[in-house]
């Protein structure tokens, strides 16, 4: 309405007129409001629900548009995509690149994404790496093997062609796959004197040899999808190394000193993609109140600190697993469930209070291996983990979500350690799955910035009830 109007009137009749047309703008800006919020959430909820209740959760390379295919972004405590939440419901799988690398198997890799695209995962967490091993990539220092390196760009297209987003682990901290061993191994070839594996973190050398690994990999151009991996959404995230750990020194300077400079050297070349460092959550010397949580006393003697290493300039959220198997003790027992929720909610009211950012629960399971292990139990695992994930979802708070170590299709059973998830014959676990995936779905259709319906809304009856409804 123009203002014109209202300067050529009487200063009384203008008032009047004024206040009685901002009143009817008012009412009508409330109603357009909650009609919008009302509408969106219909259409929404219908939506993630006819989508999640077909055949296969998934969506091929067809139809997903290039316009819908953008970059999970961090918005404060939450992950982000187009505008609304992105809370995680994903897998691990390390050994993609490598069955990759041969014809025979490869299909192994399509199985992988095919299955657990069926029950809405949508990230998957696989190694960049594998140094100076069987089907190497890097061979040696700056060396790499290409047909593994085109492996590597094959996994990457096909979690494209399902939807699935992939968190990539640039090296080991154990020996599998080569690991800091296999560097210090290298730079001792070069005429170095080293004697501990924990040099890789101190050694400048061995800094500048994973600084070009990494340079490598982010400057890789795709031969499937001629996409360069640092501009491609498909990879949701960069991990400095799987599990670090520097027990050498206890009070955390040297592993933080490699935290600082490897972020930010990543930053450097890649500022868009999100990186975080592959930490296992165990508490440190910077806070000693918390490493009362700590599984065990030794947990605080490896070199890392949770929070602390958190802190670092160029880390956008915190990874943290869950194994009281190998921590606690590796016969099965109900203390394994309640170390997992002290734990989980540990972690995230540290990443709400003094990192003001989303922490994913990156590996957790139970391996088959464990004496009194039953599948009734993993499934238990299942639900608690996936419980306290949405116990902070279902407030938009920071736990951001959680990976299973490991989704598996039949036919690999070589490569299992015990931890593996077959989805075609475990069918309980697999509804389990699923199930999370739905409620994961539906909340980050239903909870969005847009219409001005947010995640903090005070009103939380009606979402509450889709969480925690057993069938959807």
């Amino acid at each position: 309405m123009s203002m014109n109007i209202y300067l050529n009137m009487q200063p009384n009749e203008s008032e009047s007129v004024l206040i009685h047309n901002l009143r009817k703008m008012k009412d009508q800006l409330g109603f357009r409001i909650v009609l919008c919020s009302a509408i969106f959430i219909i259409l929404t909820q219908n939506r993630a629900l006819a989508d999640l209740d077909s055949e296969s959760h998934g969506v091929n390379s067809e139809s997903v548009g290039e316009e819908e295919w953008e970059m999970v972004q961090r918005k404060g405590m939450q992950f982000t995509l187009n505008g609304q939440p992105f809370y995680v419901n994903g897998f691990n799988t390390y050994w993609m690149m490598t069955l990759a690398a041969d014809n025979s198997t490869r299909g192994k890799v399509t199985e992988v994404f095919q299955q657990a695209s069926a029950v809405g995962m949508t990230v998957g967490r696989t190694w960049a790496f594998n140094d100076g091993q069987w089907r190497a990539l890097q061979k040696s220092p700056s060396v790499y093997d290409e047909e593994v390196f085109k492996a590597l760009d094959f996994v990457v297209s096909e979690a494209r062609k399902y939807k699935i987003r992939l968190i990539l682990s640039l090296v080991n901290n154990w020996d599998a796959y080569g690991g800091k061993a296999q560097y210090v191994k290298w730079g001792n070839a070069s005429g170095l004197n080293l004697t501990s594996d924990d040099d890789f973190f101190t050694n400048p050398t061995l800094r500048n040899f994973y600084q070009s690994h990494v340079r490598t990999v982010l400057n890789r151009v795709n031969t499937f999808t001629n996409i360069t991996y640092k501009k491609d959404p498909t990879i949701f995230a960069w991990e400095l190394m799987n599990e670090p750990r520097c027990p050498s020194d206890p009070s955390g300077d040297k592993l933080q000193s490699w935290i600082q400079e490897m972020a930010v050297f990543v930053k450097s070349l890649d500022a868009k993609h999100l990186v975080e460092i592959g930490l296992e959550g165990f508490y440190g010397p910077s806070a000693p109140v918390r490493t009362r949580f700590n599984p065990n006393p030794y947990a605080a003697q490896v070199g890392t600190d949770f929070i602390r290493n958190n802190q670092v300039l160029g880390i956008d959220f915190a990874s943290v697993h869950v194994y009281p198997d190998s921590w606690i003790s590796p016969a099965v027992s109900n203390s394994f469930l309640e170390f997992t929720s002290s734990w989980m909610q540990a972690h995230v009211e540290d990443a709400e209070m003094y990192l003001g950012m989303p922490v994913l629960f990156t590996e957790f399971g139970v391996s088959a291996h464990d004496p009194g292990f039953n599948t009734s139990f993993r499934d238990m695992m299942l639900n608690t983990v996936y419980k306290m994930t949405l116990n902070s979802t279902r407030k938009g708070g920071a736990g951001a979500g959680s990976l299973v170590w490991q989704v598996f299709p039949q036919g690999a059973e070589f490569m299992d350690d015990g931890y593996a998830v077959y989805l075609t014959r475990a069918h309980t676990a697999s509804k389990i799955i699923s199930l999370q995936s739905k409620r994961l779905a539906i909340f980050n259709s239903l909870c969005s910035w847009r219409c001005r319906w947010g995640c903090k809304k005070k009103n939380h009856t009606a979402l509450d009830a889709l969480l925690t409804h057993d069938e959807l």
